[in-house]
């Protein structure tokens, strides 16, 4: 007798199992909410993805940390951001900052977010920066925001020019950055925030050699006192 199988509570119904035309029967088909399940699982692994992907990406642009980042001591430059073949991260790094890259004729930027003990600079401590500089005709130290602002201060003072400053008898170049005055050459910090450095090469021979630049050749950023 086919359909039906006999347990001691009475006859137990029996689906009879769909067959191939080869006669061998067939798996039987997900249910619905497997189905849904699997498709769940998957689409969170895109979204994770492309999560790690999008904040990786991110930090890169903001951080300067990305692709062609050349770092010497606190100072990360990125020399082919001038460049007209520049690859997408560095336009993005451009696109992001709003800054106008220098060219590779025309010298090279650095910037600096943390001290040389790689603390963040921030502006309730006070800082030392002091050495030399790499070969070049003209440079600019300045101080701005995390966005590359410059930050507004009482004394209007945003940074010096190598024509401007002082230095010692053998050439070397100290700046002090706090936001207490201070005798020689002081950059004012106008915020208790972050705050980054910019150092600009023009015209130098270096431009396109950063990586070959002994960090001894640039000057150092020594944190003093936090208030």
């Amino acid at each position: 007798m086919s359909g039906a199988a006999f347990a001691p509570g009475g006859p137990v119904s029996r689906r009879p199992s769909a067959a191939r035309p080869d006669g061998q029967a067939t798996a039987p088909a997900a249910s619905p909410r497997r189905r849904l399940g699997g498709l769940a699982g998957a689409l969170a692994v895109m979204a994770i993805g492309l999560g790690v992907g999008l904040g990786a990406t991110w930090f890169a642009t903001g951080t300067g940390a990305g692709f062609g980042s050349v770092k010497v001591g606190p100072w990360v430059s990125h020399p082919r951001n001038g460049a007209i073949d520049a690859d997408p991260y560095s336009k993005a790094v451009i696109a992001r900052s709003g800054e106008i890259p220098l060219g590779l004729g025309e010298g090279l930027s650095f910037a600096a977010t943390r001290d040389g003990a790689g603390q963040p600079l921030i502006g309730s401590c006070s800082y030392r920066v002091v050495g030399r500089v790499p070969p070049t005709r003209f440079w600019t130290l300045t101080l701005h925001g995390m966005d590359g602002s410059l930050i507004p201060n009482a004394a209007q003072r945003f940074g010096f020019t190598s024509g401007e400053v002082v230095r010692d008898g053998k050439g070397v170049v100290t700046v002090t950055v706090s936001a207490d005055a201070s005798p020689g050459n002081w950059l004012p910090v106008g915020s208790r925030g972050r705050f980054q450095l910019a150092l600009r090469l023009y015209d130098t021979p270096v431009s396109g050699t950063a990586s070959a630049i002994d960090a001894g050749l640039m000057p150092r950023i020594e944190r003093e006192a936090c208030r």
